[in-house]
């Protein structure tokens, strides 16, 4: 049996896809809510769908669990209610870790490329557990993603037990189908989708960094197919255990995002700028790129999607199609 916390969700789902396909008998972990986020695993039921209140209750009679994927989070980086980051963030994922070393099962978790803060630089995005003392997250989600790697860091520095195999990825900018109940969370790609399928221009935030052009702002966006194949490479190899980024290793611009986009719906290439809105000012990441030294030194060596290809895809195959999901 595999628990997937955060299963009904955008990463979440996309991995329950695979792994039923697999033929794995699974346990979501998740709210389906009102808004419609059902539609993510409607064409791959659970065998059991907990609401996250009950998951405790479901671990104290020690079901047969050979893997738990953790990827249940509140995620938002304009997050402010500390106390609820925390009990969510790191108090589940703690009592989660606890619970696979007591019962030998593997703990794969997310983390977020957001620990990494200001980094503007490629050197700077190292997922060497050495750097993590130098890391300062711009808001809170970050923060509470970078205190639980160093909880796990911490753990194994003082020779505590741990999973057979652990890993934690820290997911750059994910991309792809089954994200519509994200709200303001979801993807530049399907936002500037929305916009330009409605005959209007891609928009884009003004840069609010001295020195750097408006859409010249970077990020390492990745194809949620390829996190997927990166978790199931893990799942595969249980010898594996680490801290890792899940990025491609590029950059590419905004500028770079809004033609694609452009270019996947056969509309011209129309990009209008706009201010940045105050909440974002100063704790908005300019620049990511994943330094996948690590994960391809762990053996991983698979190509990762690029941009064009991975935003003709999610236009083409699902957000232009009658049934979007996956």
């Amino acid at each position: 049996m595999i628990i997937i916390t955060g299963g009904a969700g955008f990463i979440g789902s996309c991995l329950h896809a695979a792994l039923r396909a697999r033929g794995e008998e699974t346990v979501i972990v998740d709210w389906l809510g009102a808004e419609g986020k059902w539609r993510n695993i409607a064409r791959h039921a659970p065998e059991r769908l907990l609401a996250p209140e009950a998951l405790d209750d479901f671990l104290v009679d020690q079901p047969a669990v050979t893997a738990v994927f953790h990827l249940g989070a509140i995620s938002e980086t304009t997050a402010r209610d500390g106390d609820l980051i925390w009990r969510t963030n790191i108090d589940l994922s703690a009592r989660l870790w606890a619970w696979c070393v007591r019962h030998g099962a593997r703990f794969i978790y997310a983390s977020s490329a957001a620990t990494y803060g200001a980094a503007d630089r490629s050197e700077l995005f190292s997922d060497d557990p050495a750097m993590l003392d130098s890391l300062r997250p711009l808001n809170l989600y970050g923060w509470s993603k970078h205190v639980f790697d160093r909880q796990v860091m911490a753990r194994l520095a003082r020779g505590e037990a741990a999973p057979p195999q652990w890993a934690g990825l820290k997911f750059f900018n994910v991309f792809g189908p089954n994200e519509y109940h994200k709200g303001k969370m979801i993807s530049v790609v399907k936002v500037k989708y929305d916009e330009v399928s409605q005959g209007l221009p891609a928009r884009l935030f003004r840069s609010d960094v001295q020195g750097l052009a408006d859409g010249a702002q970077a990020r390492d966006f990745i194809w949620v197919g390829d996190v997927v194949d990166v978790m199931l490479w893990l799942l595969d190899n249980p010898r594996v255990s680490g801290l890792f980024n899940c990025g491609t290793g590029v950059a590419r611009t905004y500028l770079d995002l809004a033609h694609a986009v452009c270019d996947a719906t056969g509309a011209p290439r129309q990009v209008e700028f706009i201010d940045m809105p105050a909440n974002l000012r100063g704790q908005y990441q300019s620049y990511t790129c994943a330094d996948m030294t690590r994960l391809r030194a762990a053996g991983y060596g698979r190509p990762f999607t690029t941009l064009e290809d991975g935003v003709r895809r999610y236009v083409r195959d699902y957000l232009a199609a009658p049934d979007p999901y996956l």
